[in-house]
């Protein structure tokens, strides 16, 4: 299995131009450590946007989904240092996905990643989870390195920066991401290879992007 675990966090967000280089900053040199030390993660990978929305891109992997619902990770929200509180503060457009990895094909991660939002049908997930693994498969797609389907829980889920109570219909997306080492490669992969799937299950397409890879920690490299 490519991706180490079956839990993902995924965070996503922009940042003004003014606060940019902290916020990096802040990213490299605190953020990343502290998660991935928390008890359970096992590893955390930072992108930028090539073509896509919002800008930057951070994946946590946890060792199972129930990592993600433990006192350890909920303590460590509870306890954020001022540095992170400033910064949190400024984000803008977030997006914040506790998720299940619920499929994973291939053989390693890649310097690329394309990332497939959908909306699934209120029912009906099954039949979507099925059409989608069928497209998974990274088999001799020249660079391609694997494909993941993360399925979002919509209790969990919930921006930081948002008021808790407001509706939140992005709390029970999906996203399909396709590693790769070439970002037109991934691009190319991407477009419409999903599109049959979400339409027979009457799923919505909300977003196709692409990012490149800034860098990776894990729990061995702490």
């Amino acid at each position: 299995m490519p991706i180490k675990g079956t839990g993902m966090l995924m965070t996503s967000m922009d940042i003004d131009a003014s606060h940019e280089q902290e916020f990096n900053a802040w990213y490299d040199r605190e953020h990343l450590a502290e998660r991935v030390a928390i008890e359970g993660f096992v590893e955390a990978r930072r992108y930028v946007a090539v073509n896509a929305r919002p800008k930057y891109l951070g994946l946590y992997s946890t060792r199972t989904f129930d990592v993600l619902d433990s006192d350890a990770y909920r303590t460590a929200l509870a306890n954020q240092t001022k540095w992170s509180l400033t910064n949190i503060g400024r984000f803008q457009n977030m997006l914040r996905s506790v998720a299940r990895i619920t499929v994973s094909r291939g053989q390693g991660r890649g310097a690329a990643l394309g990332l497939v939002r959908i909306r699934p049908p209120a029912e009906g997930a099954d039949k979507l989870r099925s059409a989608i693994e069928a497209q998974l498969d990274p088999g001799d797609i020249n660079g391609i390195i694997s494909m993941h389907l993360m399925e979002s829980d919509p209790r969990l889920s919930k921006p930081l920066t948002d008021d808790p109570a407001a509706p939140n219909p992005a709390a029970r997306d999906w996203y399909v991401m396709i590693d790769g080492t070439d970002v037109e490669a991934v691009a190319s992969t991407m477009k419409g290879r999903f599109d049959a799937a979400i339409t027979a299950a009457k799923a919505e397409l909300i977003s196709e992007g692409t990012y490149r890879l800034m860098w990776d920690l894990a729990k061995s490299d702490l």
